[in-house]
């Protein structure tokens, strides 16, 4: 694995955070317990933090970055996915906060400034703009995203089984990789 400082700034990564060979980690991240980092993600924290909440699985090929501090964005925009949450393969994720128990589908966008509230699933290949708030308990989709209908029980319990599944992966590639 590529874990690397910059600007004087080392990725924080705990104890219990699993981090596959393959992705790249690069300055101000934090991956706090039980986070999951898998094949050829890129997480990158070289204008502003990146934060990854306990238990939260980032999936195959990600990308993650931030919008530095600029004329045009005085605050910049770092960062920030909260507990148990599942980003799917090949998502981007640039500048948002993704909030807690939500699920962002494969290949989609979550761009600078929006705010994804808990409990929601955007579904595969949806673009979420710069500075869209996504109101909780929702399915939203398309490009750009827009709300469906209100999650039901079933999806809102996949949350639990998601966060438990790849805690238990995570442990088992931990401990492949011991052999």
């Amino acid at each position: 694995m590529a874990i690397r400082a910059f600007n004087n700034k080392t990725p924080v990564i705990a104890t219990s955070a699993w981090v596959d060979e393959s992705a790249v980690v690069i300055g101000d991240v934090i991956l706090e317990k039980e986070v999951s980092i898998w094949p050829t993600c890129v997480l990158r924290g070289d204008l502003l933090g990146i934060t990854i909440g306990a238990r939260s699985n980032i999936q195959d090929g990600s990308v993650l970055h931030t919008t530095g501090k600029s004329p045009f964005y005085p605050d910049g925009f770092a960062l920030c996915v909260e507990n148990d949450v599942t980003i799917g393969h090949h998502a981007t994720l640039h500048g948002a906060k993704i909030m807690q128990r939500t699920l962002i589908g494969m290949h989609a966008v979550v761009l600078d400034g929006a705010v994804v509230e808990p409990e929601v699933i955007v579904g595969a290949g949806s673009l979420v703009p710069p500075g869209k708030r996504l109101e909780s308990g929702y399915l939203y989709v398309g490009s750009p995203v827009k709300q469906v209908r209100k999650l039901n029980q079933q999806e809102r319990d996949y949350f639990d089984y998601s966060i438990s599944h790849y805690i238990k992966l995570k442990q088992q590639h931990q401990e492949n990789d011991k052999l």
